[in-house]
């Protein structure tokens, strides 16, 4: 088979990479956070203050004292309904008021809930002026984007953590390649500023060909390594599919003069071997292999030299020199 060759990055799922945003906004106050840091899920990554925290919990208490004022009225008006003593529109009323307070008090207390305010100390009167942020997901921070004592809104995105547990290799391949690729195809991988390599197996194919007229391949690494960072360029070798190829070792194969040969022992003269170079077509190589196109005359049955071919390549050219 014929080995594809690809370029790629490291990258994560979108389920993996979180932007951490303040829903309402304010001061930071404080940061643990560093590029680089490694967060768990739940741990605190920073505190916000802002005098609408106050505002919104001082509302939600005068709301509650309210709601429990409307629910006793509307108990009241529904026992004199009961007794006939009261008109129907001063039930209605009464009712309409009760459930009006009770849906703002929810709103009200989903929005301290996005604040993560502390609801056990607010129903005891306690208004915090701060607000904390917690980390959705646990990994690495890869974004840092604000300071000490700045002022942020809810559009504006403080930190970037991504969770390296789930890395993937993200291939492009050019659309001419695209009928040699399967799904669950072997793939191995290696990390820039690596010699060893990893081994994979494509997930993914895109189904857009973009302006480079080339996909996306989406590969699941066979070992995850939560110490990969996101975005590190990578080369991969594909085992294509479809065809089948034939290849010499790659010592068998030599450059001249800008084109591709090997060399096919023909004889003897005296107690000499004597070499031919013949000039072939080289296609895709892999680390210990090249895929080879012969010369349509050319004798399958020849001895191919796959050892020393460059020594003999130096020879010939030395001998043309005399």
């Amino acid at each position: 088979q014929g080995i594809l060759l690809a370029n790629g990055v490291l990258d994560v799922p979108p389920q993996n990479l979180v932007s951490i945003s303040a829903p309402f906004g304010g001061f930071l106050l404080s940061t643990p956070l560093l590029q680089g840091s490694r967060v768990s899920r739940g741990q605190q990554i920073a505190l916000l203050q802002d005098p609408d925290f106050v505002t919104m919990q001082q509302q939600y208490l005068e709301d509650r004292s309210q709601l429990t004022y409307l629910a006793a009225e509307y108990e009241r008006q529904q026992a004199l309904a009961a007794e006939n003593v009261n008109a129907r529109k001063t039930l209605e009323k009464s009712k309409a008021d009760f459930e009006s307070m009770k849906a703002r008090l929810a709103g009200q207390r989903a929005k301290l809930e996005m604040l993560n305010i502390d609801f056990k100390k607010l129903d005891e009167g306690q208004i915090s002026k701060t607000a904390p942020l917690y980390a959705p997901i646990g990994g690495y921070v890869t974004q840092v984007n604000v300071n000490i004592g700045s002022h942020i809104g809810p559009e504006d995105v403080l930190f970037k953590i991504a969770d390296t547990g789930h890395l993937h290799a993200e291939l492009t391949v050019y659309e001419q390649d695209l009928p040699q690729l399967a799904i669950d195809q072997k793939v191995r991988v290696r990390i820039s500023n690596e010699t060893t390599w990893r081994s994979g197996t494509i997930h993914l194919i895109g189904r857009e060909i973009g302006a480079d007229h080339a996909v996306k391949v989406h590969v699941h690494l066979d070992q995850e390594d939560t110490e990969l960072v996101p975005g590190t360029f990578l080369q991969a070798e594909i085992a294509a599919s479809g065809r089948e190829v034939m290849a010499l070792p790659n010592a068998a194969v030599v450059q001249f003069e800008g084109k591709s040969g090997i060399f096919v022992h023909i004889g003897k003269v005296g107690a000499d071997d004597q070499f031919e170079l013949i000039s072939i077509e080289a296609g895709m190589s892999d680390s210990s292999h090249t895929e080879v196109r012969l010369p349509q005359a050319f004798d399958l049955q020849a001895a191919i030299v796959t050892q020393g071919s460059y020594d003999l390549l130096a020879k010939l050219k030395n001998t043309e020199e005399e």
